[in-house]
């Protein structure tokens, strides 16, 4: 097809822009790159940071729940075995455990005592018999056995108050060490029952403080993604200010063309249009809240 000739100087020079243009090679690393990727904001860093220190934080908490369970097991094994022994300290033998080992020689020696006071009292009768004149008569006799008979009588009754005495001190401290055993029993039960406490209170400082670490991992998390996301929407716009820059001249010759084809009587190609991304903000903004609601699961 000839070129008219009003056209030809026109088309020389598209033809010697379009081979300057399409010879030059195109410095794709003005666009492209990790230079258009948002590094970490420090607020991410620190919730990274936060988050590594919180794993294993549990662990403190539950040794020391685990050291207070096995103490409250102990605790509740010795209050049953003190519980389960108050059964041998009942029933009519409980307070022999308790009798005095030395109430025998107490009781012989107080007997002995005793004997030895009455043989006064005998030989006073005696006495009174012979200055009287009566010696060896039946009123001596009656006398002598009178007296026996009450010396008899009150030995029997000093003994039997003696034992009487050692046997209810016996039982008072029989059944005092009852109540005391009883006492220790429960009283190592409300020990099992604190040390119970303290490991529920263990967990939930645990527990209190997972959930209170992770809040804060979330909320900086989100914050730092949120900066991030700007962050990567300014580069973005900074990528395809430099993007469109450097196809600018493919456009313009290519729009030049379709002018000239037009001119010549052709059919003029298509326009040639550099590809548009979507927003910036609004991409960069989706991702990085997407990222930020990661942090908020990593502690629950």
């Amino acid at each position: 097809m000839a070129i008219a000739e009003f056209l030809e100087p026109a088309v020389k020079d598209y033809a010697n822009q379009a081979k300057a243009t399409y010879s030059a090679p195109i410095d794709t690393t003005k666009f492209t790159g990790r230079g258009f990727v948002a590094g970490e904001d420090p607020l991410q860093s620190q919730a990274i940071n936060l988050a590594q220190q919180g794993v294993g934080s549990y662990a403190p908490f539950l040794s020391a729940a685990q050291t207070a369970q096995t103490a409250g097991a102990g605790a509740l094994g010795q209050s049953a075995q003190t519980i389960g022994g108050l059964s041998s300290l009942t029933g009519p033998q409980a307070y022999q455990p308790f009798m005095s080992p030395y109430q025998s020689q107490v009781i012989d020696a107080t007997l002995s005592e005793f004997d030895k006071s009455r043989l006064a009292g005998q030989q006073n009768i005696k006495d009174q018999a012979v200055a009287s004149g009566n010696f060896g008569g039946g009123r001596e006799g009656a006398m002598l056995g009178q007296y026996n008979a009450d010396s008899l009588a009150d030995r029997s009754a000093l003994q039997a108050s003696m034992l009487q005495q050692g046997f209810g001190q016996a039982n008072q401290l029989a059944q005092q060490n009852f109540q005391n055993q009883g006492s220790i029993g429960t009283a190592q039960q409300g020990l099992a029952g604190a040390y119970g406490n303290q490991m529920n209170q263990q967990f939930g400082l645990s527990d209190f403080g997972r959930t209170g670490m992770g809040q804060d991992i979330s909320a900086l998390g989100s914050l730092g993604a949120m900066r991030q996301g700007l962050s990567q929407a300014q580069l973005q716009a900074d990528q395809q200010a430099a993007q469109t820059g450097a196809y600018e001249p493919y456009g313009r010759l290519s729009q030049y063309g379709n002018v000239l084809t037009g001119l010549a009587g052709g059919v003029a190609g298509q326009q040639y249009a550099e590809p548009q991304a979507a927003s910036p903000f609004q991409t960069a903004l989706s991702t990085a809240l997407g990222i930020g609601g990661l942090y908020g699961k990593i502690f629950g």
